[in-house]
């Protein structure tokens, strides 16, 4: 089972964060969440402080940019095996820190990635 992290989630079922934390449990990632409320999806928690998580996978973001300062040297210290920029997140000065640090990154949609099975 994969780690996959998911910055910016949401217990609104209609923000893309919730959409995609559904599909990746149910295509059998282990999924931890981080967001700005406590709260839950389905028996997901989402944590609202940062915490370690062993060998993760990836982080999909569903932040914008100016709220992903916070979390630059969290992600870092994470080592995620790729980040994925939502359509909203996209975030130069971030990518520029995961290059420095030899993290993959991509721009793209972690629902679309999903339904095509090339996550």
């Amino acid at each position: 089972m994969k780690n996959i992290l998911v910055l910016g989630a949401s217990t609104r079922a209609d923000r893309y964060s919730n959409m995609a934390m559904k599909k990746l449990e149910a295509k059998g990632y282990a999924v931890f969440s981080l967001g700005k409320s406590k709260g839950s999806v389905g028996a997901m928690e989402i944590e609202t402080t940062p915490f370690s998580i062993e060998n993760l996978y990836a982080i999909s973001i569903y932040l914008n940019a100016a709220n992903q300062a916070g979390y630059y040297q969290y992600i870092v210290k994470l080592k995620p095996g790729k980040v994925i920029f939502n359509p909203g997140a996209e975030n130069n000065i971030l990518e520029a820190i995961l290059d420095k640090h030899k993290i993959p990154f991509e721009r793209a949609c972690t629902l679309v990635l999903l339904s095509i099975d090339q996550l």
